[in-house]
């Protein structure tokens, strides 16, 4: 893909984030999607390209009334929005559509309208991990996280740091579900989950949903709201055992779709103002910083602890407070997304000043994929 041919002209999120028990998750993908489509100045009709995951695109798009040209149901766990960009992105380059809306909406909490997410028996995850324990999240992050804290020396203290310092960003944020301030020692006294893990090292679980809408740079000059482009895009997925317990495989999904779109961007890491980096648990900003190549990983937990990410300072990381703080619906990388789009707009709560380029780097499917974004407000 040619860098900033393409551009975000609709962003919006779900009109209420949190818990939800008056709407079913189909009807958080279309309030999302209208916000979206009013934030753009458009019309359902306009819409000729369309991309979803979990929720199968038909299904949405009969919910809404609308009958695109090209559709994209990827579904690779939180970071399919990432994915679903640089898709739509390269539709819209070659002239499979003009206009394309992206939708994601969880019923995570009040589980309205959803199916529950099952491991099946005879797959590769219910054969050779569930028997043995290792079922969902909290059991399958532990160990690899265990190992990189002894091999690069990160201590617990740094890890709650991350917690922390999301909360401070949180804080500034009105539609962030927790604001309260605070500190290592309680996120080390919260209770434990699974360790190293602690309550407040784990993301919120919530409602909620968003939707982008991307068309053509040069279509994108003529819509109400100023263009956000799309300068570089990357993606990848791998075996999820495997990059499970081999935490620092250079194949791993993590360090292949970050360089890819830092390549095609054409950019380095000095040129980075803004930083999403998919949190779902405590230790993803620290791998984040090691794999997009930002600092050796021994670096990471001293990097977050010594507060060069939190506000005002030198590399500004999950502004919206992240999943640890902000919502967690279950997939998050929409909500980075939104973030990053919110951040070049100008717009964002907690906005990083004069900030002109910001990279939205997401994982998936239990660490076995990754999608990275880099957006500019400048063309």
């Amino acid at each position: 893909m040619r860098k900033n041919q393409v551009a975000v002209v609709g962003a919006a999120e779900t009109t209420e984030l949190g818990v939800i028990p008056n709407a079913s998750q189909l009807q958080l993908h279309a309030d999302a999607a209208l916000n979206a489509i009013a934030d753009a100045g458009l019309k359902l009709s306009d819409i000729d390209g369309f991309a979803t995951a979990v929720e199968t695109p038909q299904q949405v798009c009969h919910y809404l009334g609308i009958k695109p040209t090209w559709v994209d149901g990827t579904s690779v766990g939180g970071c399919s929005f990432m994915l679903h960009v640089r898709h739509a992105a390269a539709a819209i380059e070659a002239g499979l559509c003009k206009t394309v809306l992206i939708t994601h909406a969880e019923s995570g909490k009040s589980m309205i309208g959803k199916l529950p997410r099952s491991t099946p028996a005879d797959s590769l995850n219910g054969q050779f991990e569930a028997p043995y324990g290792v079922y969902g999240p909290p059991s399958m992050f532990p160990i690899p996280v265990l190992r990189f804290m002894k091999t690069y020396g990160i201590t617990h203290e740094q890890l709650a740091s991350v917690a922390v310092v999301q909360r401070e960003w949180a804080a500034k944020n009105p539609r962030a579900m927790m604001k309260d301030p605070i500190t290592v020692a309680d996120v080390l006294n919260s209770r434990m989950i699974a360790y190293p893990f602690r309550l407040l090292q784990c993301c919120l679980v919530t409602d909620g949903g968003g939707a982008l809408i991307l068309t053509s740079a040069d279509r994108a000059r003529d819509f109400p709201r100023k263009p956000v482009y799309i300068m570089g895009t990357g993606e990848s997925v791998e075996t999820p055992m495997v990059s499970q317990m081999e935490t620092f495989n250079s194949s791993r999904a993590f360090k292949t779709a970050g360089p890819l779109a830092f390549k095609e961007a054409g950019i380095v890491h000095a040129d980075v103002d803004h930083l999403m980096i998919y949190d779902a648990f405590a230790h993803l900003p620290l791998f984040g910083l090691g794999d997009l190549g930002f600092m050796p990983y021994e670096e990471t937990g001293g990097f977050i602890a010594d507060g060069n990410t939190r506000p005002g300072a030198k590399l500004p990381l999950n502004t919206n407070g992240g999943g640890l703080s902000y919502m967690h619906s279950g997939m998050y990388g929409m909500y980075a997304l939104q973030e990053s789009v919110r951040q070049m707009r100008g717009i964002a709560p907690a906005q990083v000043p004069g900030a002109k380029i910001s990279v939205c780097h997401g994982v998936g499917g239990m660490f076995a994929a990754s999608g990275t974004i880099v957006f500019t407000n400048e063309r």
